[in-house]
Parts: structure tokens; sequence; C-alpha cells
């Protein structure tokens, strides 16, 4: 599967947050995240894993009560079930795998 880039197709998922679903397989899933300055994720978990990469920005991401400020070029992985929460520091764009794929992110 191929995808070309194009700022279209973006789905705001809570105030200051959107995705995007680039690519996907049979057993992994890409979304690009676009964040705005002092939006909130909320501590959620979920049974999938979640490895990441933060191309741009700042953030402040607390998997499994540890928190940790990142900047651009910092990665990092979710166990699944793990209780994750993120506060943007600056605006940031996130790159994310999941796996399994998260169905409720299919196009």
């Amino acid at each position: 599967m191929f995808a070309e880039g194009n700022p279209e197709g973006y789905q705001e998922v809570l105030e200051g947050i959107r995705r995007k679903t680039l690519v996907y397989g049979e057993k992994t899933l890409m979304v690009e995240f676009l964040l705005e300055e002092g939006a909130r994720l909320p501590q959620h978990a979920h049974p999938h894993e979640q490895t990441g990469y933060l191309v741009r920005g700042r953030m402040r991401l607390t998997i499994g009560g540890k928190a940790r400020d990142l900047r651009a070029g910092d990665s990092w992985c979710i166990g699944k079930g793990v209780e994750h929460g993120a506060e943007v520091i600056e605006e940031s764009v996130a790159i994310e795998v999941f796996s399994p794929v998260r169905e409720d992110y299919l196009p």
C-alpha cells in the first residue's frame, strides 16, 4: 500500500488534536497527529501496542505513571493496556504505529 501526502483527511478527535491514518496493513496501522499547543490527551489505555516518534514540537507524555518531556526526534513505545496521556507544550506533529490494527482508525 502507498499513500501520497496531502493536507486533507484529518479528523478532530479532541479539542486541539487531529489525526489522519496514513497507511495500514494486516498487523500495523500508521497515524499522523497534529497537536495544538495546550491540547491535552486524557489518561487512557487500549489493547494496542503503540510506538511513536515526535517529528516537530514539544510535549509531556505520561506512560504508566511516568512523565517525560519530549522534543522533536524523541520516540516512545507504549505496551498494550498501559495507561498513558499527553500535554502538548508547543504545536507538534507526531507519527504513531499501532498493532494490532485499530479498527476505529481505518478510513
